[in-house]
């Protein structure tokens, strides 16, 4: 995994947190198209848009973590 990768992996795993993402969050699921960085996971139809930046990744992933996977970590 490159260096750019387990930054937003970690970001996953730090925002959405361990419950939330054990055995859902897998590498393969972290994906880059089109510099785009996207997440899909089990029961969603399509995956996640988090952005192009660890930036951009981080904002949306707390806007979506916020509401289904329980508060988000503040900043």
């Amino acid at each position: 995994m490159n260096e750019e990768k387990q930054k937003i992996y970690d970001l996953v795993y730090d925002i959405i947190g361990q419950d939330a993402c054990d055995g859902a969050c897998t590498e393969n699921d972290l994906y880059q198209e089109d510099g785009v960085w996207k997440l899909f996971l089990c029961g969603f139809m399509s995956p996640w848009i988090l952005g192009k930046t660890p930036t951009e990744v981080e904002t949306s992933l707390r806007k979506y973590a916020g509401p289904g996977f329980g508060p988000a970590p503040s900043a």
